[in-house]
């Protein structure tokens, strides 16, 4: 029984040296040290032997398991560390070789981004700079200190997403407008971009998330004439020499006077179609002369500082210039809609 006892160490140690796969290394075991395996079939027949050999023959089979037990597990550790080894030389990239070309065709960018370009480079030639804030407003930056006080109906919690009492998604850029004012030096000349909230129920015109660009500028000799100017530049820069604008008179909180801006409708070239409803004019956005009160609430005195501002939806703009008839589609990310703006 000695000499098996030997033959059994030295036979699974020439084994454990051959093995390259985790299955092999548990094979032996199993065959070795398992319940049925060699060692224990050794160990069920001391029960011939005398006391001392028992005793002599027990402790070398400890000696011989532990032995085997050891070695196994450093086998399966570098069996581990080689598949590992493995596994990185096969996911390795040669970032030398040249690229392979995709089979499907290149992304396109969307149409909101196209506009928002296009409004942004026109704004910019115009001396204009992109300021941003955040998304998760102040109720006092959204609503107070641009003349919206708590009663006011623009305040309706039907309208606007609350995060608690003072906490707010932001329900237009116009934020943007007290905080420059508030931290920038005057006078000075603003495009103002970003995602918008308002609790609307999605359909082909309304989105609860919508992107809007504002301008906004401060000096002290404005007027109605320089927003007029201004917006007529931006409008044919953004759909063309062709296309004119016009101001209707409106109501804001925020600006006095203020104004809805028409442009001649794209479609029918102001001629008259179903698109505008026979009247040869689309509304695209909103603008006026900064109310004093914004100006005042911001640290400013409305006496030596006057301004304009408007904002403009980029969703719209972009369903007005190609032709999109679900404001949807613009926000769905599907392949197949967006291949069009390449």
């Amino acid at each position: 029984m000695f000499e098996e006892l030997k033959q059994i160490r030295e036979t699974a140690l020439a084994e454990l040296e051959s093995i390259t796969e985790a299955d092999a290394l548990n094979e032996l075991s199993t065959s070795v040290l398992g319940r049925g395996g060699k060692l224990t079939a050794i160990l069920r027949t001391m029960g011939k032997l005398s006391a001392e050999e028992r005793a002599e023959l027990g402790k070398r089979a400890n000696l011989v398991k532990q032995e085997l037990t050891e070695r196994l597990e450093a086998r399966k550790a570098q069996l581990a560390e080689l598949a590992e080894q493995k596994r990185i030389e096969r996911e390795a990239i040669d970032v030398t070789l040249p690229g392979v070309r995709r089979a499907v065709g290149a992304g396109a960018l969307n149409p909101l981004t196209l506009i928002y370009r296009e409004i942004r480079d026109a704004l910019v030639g115009l001396g204009f700079t992109t300021f941003e804030g955040p998304e998760v407003e102040y109720d006092e930056y959204n609503f107070t200190l641009l003349n919206l006080p708590p009663n006011h109906p623009a305040r309706d919690m039907q309208d606007t997403f609350y995060v608690n009492d003072k906490v707010l998604l932001r329900t237009h850029t116009s934020p943007c407008e007290a905080r420059a004012l508030k931290t920038l030096d005057l006078p000075f000349r603003l495009v103002i971009p970003g995602r918008c909230f308002r609790v609307d129920e999605p359909d082909a015109s309304h989105s609860p998330v919508f992107m809007q660009m504002e301008g906004l500028v401060v000096d002290k000799n404005v007027s109605l004439a320089d927003l007029k100017g201004t917006i007529d530049s931006f409008v044919k820069a953004v759909f063309g020499e062709n296309v004119e604008s016009r101001l209707r008179p409106s109501y804001f909180p925020f600006t006095e006077p203020s104004a809805e801006v028409d442009i001649s409708c794209t479609i029918c070239g102001g001629k008259g179609c179903s698109s505008c409803k026979g009247t040869g004019w689309m509304e695209i956005m909103g603008c006026g002369i900064t109310n004093p009160h914004e100006i005042e609430n911001c640290g400013h005195s409305s006496d030596e500082w006057r301004a304009f501002a408007w904002g403009v939806g980029v969703d719209r703009v972009a369903c007005l210039k190609y032709g999109i008839s679900d404001i949807r589609l613009i926000y769905e990310g599907d392949g197949r809609f967006l291949s069009q703006f390449k």
